[in-house]
């Protein structure tokens, strides 16, 4: 696999998202990890109640970088809007998005494939625009906000979450100590184009800023096998062919060069608030 910054670079693009289920795995470890910090998608409806400004149901809501639909669902359950409109440039994952969300009811949802450069949307069409955990795919964030202006209604609100650069830092000096990549430590951010420093900076290039909120999240994994799941498809990590996307060989690595104990680690996570700009709120 390429040191190129994989979340920049096109040509890793079906190796990220093209199996759903690897996605998963890795997404159900981390979640089963947390210790502490609210579930995002419940903090994004906070903000939400607590800032948008337009009285009455919500209309449509643009949830960018949907993946699976666990915000969708969230989303459209808590805020109950009119319809909520999910995008994500990965099928395998807009098919488990639709799954997920096919019961849910008083809230027409549907599913598009796109890319968030040129979001497939009427200019004005949004009261809400969401973006969590996926600006940091672009090299060019800035690109990704102004589309969101563009697609929102005077008086809607946009809410975008990214980490900090030092995510997870924990683990990559596991993943060198255990020799699995010795270069671990060393390989750029999978969250430098749009970080917890940054994100702010970004949304003001288009968007008007309402505030910006921080959070620490704190993440115990309780053993090699379950830092394995977590690991095996992490795309930061320059593995062996035969341990990329195989737990249990990368756990069987571990408990032969490290020694087997719960590991913590962290993320700060950033959510910023935000309005039209250029005199649209």
């Amino acid at each position: 696999m390429s040191d190129t910054n994989p979340f920049l670079d096109p040509a890793r693009r079906a190796d990220l998202y093209g199996h759903a289920s690897r996605l998963a795995g890795r997404s159900n470890a981390l979640i089963r990890a947390k210790t502490s910090g609210q579930p995002v998608p419940d903090t994004i409806v906070g903000l939400v109640r607590s800032h948008h400004v337009r009285a009455g149901r919500l209309g449509a809501v643009l949830d960018i970088g949907c993946g699976r639909g666990t915000s969708s669902a969230v989303l459209a359950r808590l805020l109950q809007p009119q319809r909520i409109v999910g995008l994500d440039a990965a099928p395998a994952l807009i098919d488990q998005a639709r799954e997920r969300t096919r019961h849910l009811p008083g809230v027409q949802v549907s599913f598009l494939q796109g890319d968030f450069h040129h979001l497939p949307l009427p200019t004005g069409a949004c009261d809400l625009a969401v973006a969590a955990f996926c600006l940091y795919h672009s090299p060019r964030p800035e690109m990704v906000v102004a589309e969101i202006n563009r697609v929102l209604a005077p008086g809607g609100l946009a809410v975008l979450v990214t980490k900090s650069l030092d995510s997870y830092r924990e683990l990559d000096q596991l993943v060198a100590t255990a020799g699995l990549d010795l270069h671990a430590e060393r390989h750029e951010s999978l969250y430098v184009s749009a970080h917890s420093g940054n994100l702010a900076e970004l949304a003001a290039t288009s968007l008007d800023v309402v505030t910006t909120e921080k959070e620490e999240h704190a993440f115990t994994f309780y053993g090699h096998d379950h830092i394995a799941e977590y690991v095996a498809t992490n795309p930061k990590y320059l593995l062996a062919p035969g341990l990329y996307g195989n737990p249990a060989a990368l756990a069987a690595v571990l408990h032969e060069f490290v020694p087997d104990r719960p590991l913590t680690t962290q993320s700060v996570i950033t959510f910023v608030v935000a309005q039209p700009g250029g005199g649209r709120s």
